[in-house]
């Protein structure tokens, strides 16, 4: 893809490219949401979006909504204009300019149509043109007087009312879409909150059953009106019947997730609300090799936020547009404990007794897992669960009445969803440091600040924050009690600046961390600001596009992108070392493993080659889903491959060959990893090995080359001892028994080359046991004898592999021969038969085929090994010892040892 302009378009509401020139294409912009500006209306290009050209414009408020070209003469263009606004407090949907308008020369000349149609206030509109019948054109209006589905059979010259069902124009500043049957005149769709089909011309229409709700476009085949693709707030869908059955929508990772919360568990939980969803739980690693549909579903309801008890993560707080729940996961059952009780929806905000947005701000105490703050103009606190609440604040927003009585929605269609109520608190948060320490912020802009557990506030607004802004996030220090972040976002005022402050002494002064100076782009608003834990002066932020990172506390900042999707990031936690987002539109997404950033310093920039020290690895079992893998369902999200993460980074790539050892405590290695030559391998290739290596099912131990970018590097060990040998030429494969928890170390080495002279640097590196399988009674001891089992078996399967070779190398070096070598021969198939099981399906299992399968018995759990594994093992090694023996006493003794540990 390449950018094509109109920068500064704002939203686009539709593109039309002329079927007989692909360079000349026609966008209608609604312009700037948010505020007036020029570049809105209609443009066209002949060039291929090289130059723009603007061909029908009303005002700098009046975008367009929509535009169509009539089948078969590209020259003839319908336009819907449209003047609508969005406010914090309000959004405003229709006018006394704006309407249907007509070019018969490709847009060089525009007529306003009205013969028929509303000519009062005039909404948002959207306009189909029937190919099977060029000159009927359908036009859904949002109108007052007169709203609905308009028809022409004229070309647009005359037009009538063939429909005035409200639910085609339910809501009509987010929906109104419509689609005319390229094969059937008679046939329109129609798209709100629900799906809608008319075989009569428009005059009456049926509801369809879509996959979801909240209908915005559809595309028919211009070939088949059976084949179509319609989307919706869940996503997209497509259907090959007219709409009687759809394609799924579970291969689309597009959920919009408010923010992100996780607990203490093994794995840890990720806890969010999806926007025209449920509430999810979902767990940030597999829970089990074989299980792929870990979510669950939550309290509270698309707009949450949700929460675990810090100490029980069983019971689980949520809220739906702004009423707060309590769920015990164990029984399923969520109890309503709404501070209030006042039904929210359709009130104008000033009659309400306690203003709650949508989304609601919730904090939990870091101090007693019981107490939880909830935020409406107040600070409310429950110190049981939410039985009781407690107003322990003034008002703390601007609460400027001018937007308190305002209805949202007008002038023609009321919309009071709870989203434009104004002057309510945005963020909560309690310091982890200072006990009562609480900071809040604003949708309509003021910062406050107590430290005496709410007996008084105190109004610290950056000085330098223009007024009115929606505080999205508040970060206490967890280094300072004095110290605290905010992020704020203006662009719902046209404001498209970023705004990241902090403040040292409890808000007394602030430090704009964001004045255009210092990498985050002057129009990349901020949403959220977050400290990390285990390194000072590291931040994260996320803006409206995307992330960035600053390793000096704000003073300057880099993108922090990588294979991140361009989505506004709605919300970061950082835990257990791990960057943790949720997205506005693109769901959870994690970032493994920060020792890189926590370990980076200039000494490590400077240097040519670095080792970082890994983190704690935790032998765990289960199948990685791949990064790379496509089509996946929301159930089976990405995983890393289990094992050690092994960070390390080069100034440029090596010249000499590189080499990854693991060895064991005593220093005895107990794994060697090698990269690629250095002249076949570029970034990209070396990219694409990785991507191969990620695509296979990663089983444990299996063979892979590390790479050797410039840069960082990163390498996962499975935590596997090398397998059986398959032949006395092949060395060990990958596949072996498991590490035992405990400590190890990590090797990095490269080779001399030319006048760069041999490097080496040497990491501790510790493994962990999982922290769920003490539940299961099994111990540290269990696990040392299971790998001094599992070993014994790996070198019992080495040995009948070797004895295999031997005896099939004999064989086959005395094919054919006479006299002694003959009856040799037969000695030897005699061994074979005790040793091969025949190439039969179901055949009786000779020696190789037993033991073999007793190595696949106790490899894939942590477990005590049970007393028939030992047995079996003593007398699977009496018989090969046997064999074994004829074998040496026919061919002589092996030149190769079977062991490979």
């Amino acid at each position: 893809w390449s950018f094509a302009g109109l920068r500064e378009a704002g939203q686009i509401g539709a593109i039309r490219v002329d079927p007989s020139n692909a360079d000349v294409a026609y966008v209608a912009a609604l312009g700037n949401a948010f505020t007036s500006n020029a570049e809105r209306g209609v443009f066209r290009t002949r060039d291929g979006g090289k130059s723009w050209s603007k061909v029908l414009f009303l005002s700098d408020s009046v975008g367009a909504a929509d535009i169509e070209m009539q089948p078969g003469n590209p020259r003839v263009l319908y336009a819907g204009m449209w003047y609508g606004v969005r406010k914090p407090w309000s959004i405003i949907s229709g006018g006394r300019v704006g309407g249907l308008y007509k070019s018969t020369d490709a847009g060089d000349h525009w007529t306003q149509m009205t013969n028929g149609l509303p000519a009062d206030l005039i909404g948002k509109t959207n306009i189909a043109v029937s190919a099977a019948n060029p000159d009927r054109v359908y036009a859904l209006i949002e109108a007052k007087p007169g709203g609905g589905l308009y028809r022409s059979d004229d070309a647009g010259a005359h037009w009538s009312l063939a429909s005035s069902n409200p639910q085609l124009i339910t809501r009509p500043f987010y929906y109104v879409t419509l689609a005319a049957d390229p094969t059937n005149a008679e046939v329109v769709y129609g798209g709100a909150e629900d799906f809608f089909k008319s075989t009569d011309g428009g005059k009456t229409f049926r509801s369809m059953r879509v996959p979801h709700g909240d209908n915005h476009d559809i595309w028919i085949s211009p070939k088949d009106g059976n084949v179509m693709i319609q989307a919706n707030d869940g996503g997209a869908n497509v259907s090959l019947d007219g709409g009687k059955s759809w394609s799924t929508q579970f291969n689309q990772p597009t959920a919009e997730i408010y923010s992100v919360a996780v607990d203490n568990q093994f794995p840890y939980r990720l806890y969010g609300a999806q926007q025209d969803n449920t509430t999810v739980i979902v767990p940030s690693l597999p829970l089990n090799s074989g299980q792929t549909d870990e979510w669950r579903i939550g309290p509270g309801c698309e707009t949450g936020p949700i929460m675990p008890n810090i100490v029980s993560p069983d019971t689980v707080y949520g809220s739906c547009k702004g009423q707060f729940s309590r769920m015990s996961l164990r029984t399923g059952q969520e109890k309503q404990y709404w501070v209030g009780a006042q039904s929210l929806y359709g009130s104008v905000p000033g009659d309400l007794i306690y203003r709650f947005q949508r989304v609601s701000p919730m904090e939990l105490s870091p101090f007693d897992s019981h107490v939880i703050y909830y935020g409406s103009q107040y600070v409310h606190r429950t110190r049981d669960e939410g039985v009781t609440w407690e107003r322990i604040s003034p008002d703390l927003t601007a609460h400027d009445p001018r937007y308190l009585n305002v209805a949202s929605g007008g002038p023609i269609t009321r919309d009071v969803t709870g989203e434009e109520v104004y002057s309510t608190l945005y963020a909560i948060r309690e310091s982890p440091l200072q006990k009562g320490l609480i900071w809040t912020g604003s949708n309509d802009g003021p910062v406050y600040v107590t430290r005496d557990d709410g007996k008084t506030w105190t109004n610290v607004t950056p000085k330098d924050l223009p007024p009115g802004g929606r505080v999205q996030t508040i970060e206490p220090s967890r280094r300072r009690a004095g110290t605290a972040y905010i992020a704020v976002y203006r662009y719902l005022l046209g404001d498209f600046a970023p705004y990241i402050f902090r403040t040292n002494d409890y808000g007394k002064s602030w430090i704009r961390l964001t004045d255009g100076s210092n990498e985050i782009p002057i129009d990349n608003p901020t949403r959220v600001i977050r400290e990390d834990p285990a390194r000072p002066g590291l931040l994260y932020a996320g803006t409206e596009f995307g992330m960035y990172v600053s390793m000096d506390n704000g003073a300057h900042w880099v993108p922090f992108q990588l294979n991140l999707p361009v989505t506004p990031i709605t919300d970061i936690n950082v835990h257990q070392n791990d960057l943790v987002l949720s997205t506005q539109g693109r769901a959870f997404w994690i970032m493994d493993n920060l020792t890189p950033l926590h370990q980076w310093s200039d000494a490590v920039a400077s240097s040519s080659a670095h080792l970082f020290a890994p983190r704690v690895a935790y032998r765990m079992h289960y199948r990685a889903n791949p990064v790379s893998a496509r089509g996946n369902a929301p159930s089976a999200p990405e995983s890393p491959q289990p094992g050690a993460m092994i960070d390390y980074y080069f100034a440029r790539v090596p010249d000499g060959n590189v080499t990854l050892d693991i060895l064991d405590a005593s220093g005895t290695i107990v794994r060697s990893f090698s990269g690629a030559a250095a002249d076949d391998r570029t970034r990209d290739a070396a990219a694409s090995e990785s991507q191969d290596e990620e695509d296979s099912s990663r089983r444990r131990g299996s063979a892979v080359n590390i790479t050797k970018h410039q840069g960082l590097n990163r390498f996962t060990w499975d935590l596997a001892y090398p397998g059986p040998r398959p032949n006395a030429t092949r060395p060990a494969g990958g596949g072996g028994p498991a590490a035992v928890p405990g400590s190890y170390k990590v090797r990095l080495t490269v080779a001399a080359s030319g006048s760069s002279p041999a490097w080496t640097q040497t990491q501790s590196l510790t493994v962990r046991e999982d922290p769920r399988i003490a539940r299961d009674g099994v111990t540290l001891a269990d696990m040392r004898g299971q790998f001094d089992h599992n070993i014994r078996v790996r070198d019992l399967v080495t040995d009948v592999n070797l004895a295999v070779a031997r005896e099939r190398e004999a064989r086959a070096r005395l094919k054919g021969a006479t006299g002694a070598a003959k009856d040799t021969l037969q000695q030897l198939s005699a061994i074979a038969a005790r040793l091969e099981t025949p190439p039969i399906r179901y055949s009786k299992p000779e020696l190789q085929g037993n033991i073999t399968y007793l190595y696949g018995m106790t490899n894939d759990a942590d477990q005590k090994i049970g007393r028939d594994a030992v047995e079996r093992y003593r007398a699977l090694r009496t018989q090969l010892d046997a064999v074994v023996a004829d074998l040496n006493k026919l061919l002589g003794q092996p030149v190769h040892s079977g062991t490979t540990r």
